[in-house]
């Protein structure tokens, strides 16, 4: 039997340095597939783990044909580890989660279910995050709510990459080759009919989380950027308000000197003022930055990721 051929699910895990929880991981994606369709895949990327992730993954691997994995040649993040392993799925429905195992892979049925129902994207929506803090369920909820208001089309919240997708929405999606990805934002763009599992997130069991507050803070600017240009309207905003106030502090200085006979000595006030517009106006070219960064990336038209290993029966040549 083609086990590539006319797969009914796709699983896609994306693997960096969870070397203590591979085989809990591996068990309970299987078991979560095989509840469902005994037409399955799991494919596992290996984002350039340090630890002994990978040769976990290769012996699991290695007893299953239907288990594979994808190792890159460095680590090249989580949106392209994601993206990597839905290039290679070939299931008519493909699940992204992340192998942390805080997002559970049973809720993987209830999910097929909808989609079996007609929807072609489930997310997987979190009604309560256990074992993190109050900053990070602050910033994380602030985000999306922000978000939401900065685009022009619906984005889904409290949501991350715990999804099902139908393999339509998938074949729009490798479309979109963008360098800087944020795959949340790019499958709500794409405006397809979606529902969501409602469930409880876990807290970490091993190691600590490979996604600190600067690699949240990147991402969250890559899903405004990407899909807003709400942060140049800023930049033309703020310098068009520090010219008025220029202006009105030169009528009010022009008044003082011919009217009240007061130069307004005072250095503090030059320093204040010039500060403030130095200020704006480096705000105003970092942002302007920003936007050109992203151009030249897509621009210079380098692979997404670099495939160092993977299972012999996996078409790493597409």
């Amino acid at each position: 039997m083609d086990l590539k051929t006319n797969i009914a699910l796709s699983i896609v895990v994306p693997v960096y340095n969870e070397e203590q929880i591979i085989p809990e991981l591996v068990r309970r994606m299987t078991e979560a597939a095989r509840s469902i369709t005994d037409s399955y895949e799991v494919i596992f990327v290996n984002d350039g783990s340090r630890d002994t992730s990978l040769q976990k993954l290769k012996e699991a691997c290695a007893g299953n044909p239907r288990l594979h994995y994808i190792s890159f040649s460095r680590n090249f993040g989580h949106q392209i580890a994601i993206t990597a392993g839905m290039d290679y799925a070939s299931g008519e429905a493909i699940v992204t989660i992340d192998g942390d195992l805080q997002d559970p892979p049973e809720l993987i049925i209830d999910m097929y279910k909808e989609y079996q129902a007609g929807f072609k994207v489930v997310y997987a929506k979190r009604s309560k995050r256990k074992g993190e803090t109050w900053f990070k369920l602050f910033t994380a909820k602030m985000f999306y709510r922000l978000m939401a208001r900065l685009v022009s089309f619906e984005i889904p919240l409290d949501v991350g990459d715990f999804r099902l997708i139908s393999r339509d929405v998938l074949e729009y999606l490798k479309e979109m080759k963008e360098y800087d990805k944020y795959i949340r934002g790019q499958i709500a763009w794409l405006g397809f009919k979606s529902t969501y599992v409602m469930f409880e997130r876990d807290e970490r069991k091993y190691g600590k989380t490979n996604y600190p507050f600067k690699k949240m803070l990147r991402l969250a600017y890559n899903g405004i950027t990407a899909f807003s240009d709400s942060p140049l309207k800023l930049a033309t905003n703020l310098g068009f308000i520090v010219c008025i106030i220029s202006f009105l502090i030169g009528v009010f200085a022009l008044y003082g000197y011919f009217f009240e006979k007061n130069t307004f000595p005072g250095w503090a006030s030059i320093i204040v003022s010039v500060t403030f517009l130095g200020g704006v106006q480096l705000l105003s070219i970092g942002i302007i930055g920003e936007y050109i960064s992203r151009i030249i990336n897509n621009v210079r038209n380098r692979p997404l990721y670099v495939i160092d290993q993977a299972t012999k029966d996996i078409n790493t040549d597409k």
